[in-house]
């Protein structure tokens, strides 16, 4: 896909993984749409990029949304939908394990209600996890939810051709998502990557660089990219 002159709808799209590829589009000269519960948070936008106010698990309101900026190319979302539980499974909230899968209910009606007005040679892409397919300890909300949005876009991926649906997973991402700071934030990245091969916390623009590659190669649809500086292979 030739990206000059597209449109993209980036869910999640004003902090973090979302923002920045949001920023990588705008920079190839697509005209993007960045829509997040708190849009306020992406700060000043460059050129190209537009903010507008949307929970992905307002399906009515994702409707109307959609409605309004269509006809587009691109869609993306890095959408959590809300908050993650975390720890071992038999000491979970259950309250809190359910509400962990609002990431796959968003993305669900993302791509749902998104399709429609996708254009013929369009291309989604999700955001799931390494957790997915090599949890580390209490990360089970993780593993469970990142699963089935890869299992998910598989099984849509034959339903929805000639338009493409891929996933990125990332690993261990320096975002604003980890609240800590200084020397705390340094020392969880350091502990949480050590046994990895690059044993490192990446950034947001490494894993938009995979978004844009899932984006662009019109032969890739179905599958999921890995940027996780070998967290599966540890």
């Amino acid at each position: 896909m030739d990206l000059r002159g597209k449109k993209a709808l980036i869910f999640g799209g004003t902090s973090g993984i979302g923002l920045a590829t949001a920023k990588a589009l705008a920079v190839l000269g697509t005209e993007i749409v960045a829509v997040s519960r708190n849009p306020e948070k992406a700060g000043e936008v460059p050129s190209g990029i537009t903010l507008r106010q949307c929970d992905v698990r307002d399906r009515e309101g994702l409707a109307q949304l959609f409605s309004e900026c269509a006809p587009f190319d691109i869609l993306i979302s890095a959408a959590t939908g809300g908050d993650r539980a975390i720890g071992p499974f038999l000491e979970m909230d259950m309250d809190g394990y359910q509400a962990s899968f609002d990431k796959l209910w968003g993305y669900a009606n993302v791509v749902r209600f998104g399709t429609e007005h996708l254009s013929a040679d369009g291309a989604i892409v999700l955001v799931s996890g390494t957790p997915a397919r090599r949890g580390k300890p209490g990360q089970i909300s993780l593993a469970s939810v990142g699963a089935a949005v890869e299992t998910m876009v598989r099984n849509v991926a034959p339903e929805i051709a000639p338009r493409r649906i891929n996933v990125v997973s990332p690993g261990f991402i320096d975002t604003p998502m980890v609240a800590l700071q200084g020397a705390e934030r340094e020392a969880l990245y350091a502990k949480n990557t050590a046994s990895h091969p690059i044993p490192r916390a990446g950034t947001a623009d490494e894993v938009a660089q995979a978004i844009l590659f899932l984006v662009e190669n019109d032969f890739v649809t179905g599958t999921t990219v890995d940027v996780d500086g070998g967290w599966l292979l540890s």
